[in-house]
């Protein structure tokens, strides 16, 4: 009688335990969505959508639980057995040069098989990619937060807008002269910044690019304010002037493989592992010898330099830009292309670029509802895998 009394609370003490957890997940994060969507959808569209992520949540379980018999941890545990596989391509040589073959061959003949609306849909995952790399040198290998790295993607669109529409300057002019300029004004950033972290340098950076948009919006004798600035011109090759989004495909993949070659270098160099040894305690970097000052400088300067570039393609392809397009909330969406790709490798980047950039294009048809999805699947993504898609750091 003891021993099934003993049993009895043990029993009650586990259910007492495990109980919080699935409450949390199966009825208070339903409810807690539901009511992000009440300001859309009204009370009876809000409860109705609460109801269905509970049912759908609990028949999920509950399928789980009779197909496998695991644990609830199960759900995670499958949750990666999903996503992880297609990591381990590149985690042996010869499947990670297969899958660098297939994916280059697969790029170069897309353009072949889709118009020019997806394609430019495409065109514009390339340009998120290339500013998700530049960010996740600062954010993922550096462990540096800026909140403004829109700021330096406007930048470069100005500096060749302007100059393209004044004095003619080309385009192969203005590419790097628009990544040089964002890189001076990385490097005054980073100089200002020298001695801050975490939520300091956050409204810091946060403060810059507020800065830069109200100077871009209210100086309208330079940039033209609001209005923004048309008729940038476009690159030329040879005589033949890049205009259809077919063009500026093999332009901005060509930049971007560039890009990750040098940055997937520079990470497994000395100065890689310095930005990465910072990124997991600076002090004790400091400690073994490494100039955390130049080191971080450095990350800001050249994060600030692709930044640049970027915004250079973004003013030659669209030949239109307005401070609108470099908000602070531009550096929200990029910074959320590397947390839901995985910070601190370049895979997950452009991974979570892509994944920003086409699902709001599939998801047209719920236009009203598209933010509330994006929110509700960063916080799933938080609760069950908070290192992001790619999860892994180098």
């Amino acid at each position: 009688m003891k021993k099934a009394g003993i049993a009895d609370n043990g029993t009650r003490k586990m259910i007492k335990t495990k109980l919080p957890e699935s409450f949390s997940r199966f009825v208070l994060l339903p409810l807690w969505i539901g009511l992000l969507a009440w300001p859309l959808m009204g009370w009876l569209g809000a409860g109705q959508l609460a109801v269905i992520l509970m049912v759908s949540a609990v028949v999920a379980l509950v399928i789980y639980r009779l197909v496998s018999g695991l644990p609830l941890q199960g759900l995670s545990i499958a949750f990666k057995a999903l996503v992880l596989p297609c990591r381990s391509l590149f985690e042996k040589p010869i499947l990670r040069k297969m899958s660098v073959i297939v994916g280059l061959t697969l790029l170069m003949t897309l353009p072949f098989f889709l118009n020019n609306y997806y394609l430019d849909t495409i065109n514009l995952a390339l340009l998120y990619a290339l500013l998700a790399i530049g960010l996740n040198i600062t954010v993922g290998f550096t462990g540096l937060l800026d909140l403004g790295y829109a700021a330096f993607y406007g930048i470069g669109a100005y500096v060749y807008a302007l100059l393209s529409t004044s004095i003619g300057l080309s385009f192969w002019l203005g590419l790097p002269l628009g990544g040089a300029v964002a890189a001076f004004f990385g490097l005054i950033l980073g100089l200002i910044t020298l001695r801050l972290r975490g939520d300091y340098l956050a409204i810091i950076t946060l403060g810059f690019v507020q800065i830069i948009y109200l100077t871009l919006n209210n100086w309208d004798s330079l940039t033209q304010g609001p209005n923004g600035i048309m008729q940038i011109a476009r690159p030329q090759i040879a005589g033949l002037t890049l205009r259809t989004p077919f063009h500026f495909y093999y332009l901005i993949l060509f930049f971007l493989i560039l890009t990750v070659i040098a940055v997937h270098r520079l990470l497994h160099s000395q100065i890689g592992r310095a930005w990465i040894a910072i990124r997991e305690d600076e002090m004790a970097a400091e400690a073994m010898g490494i100039d955390t000052t130049r080191m971080k400088i450095f990350a800001f300067v050249l994060g600030a330099a692709i930044a640049g570039i970027g915004g250079v393609f973004f003013a030659a392809r669209y030949s239109f830009i307005s401070p609108e397009s470099f908000t602070f909330l531009e550096s929200v969406r990029i910074l959320s292309m590397i947390v839901l790709g995985g910070m601190g490798n370049i895979p997950g980047a452009i991974l979570g670029a892509f994944l920003l950039t086409l699902l709001p294009e599939l998801l047209r048809g719920l236009a009203n509802y598209r933010m509330l999805i994006f929110g509700a699947a960063l916080v799933v993504m938080m609760i069950f895998r908070p290192q992001g898609l790619w999860g892994r750091r180098p």
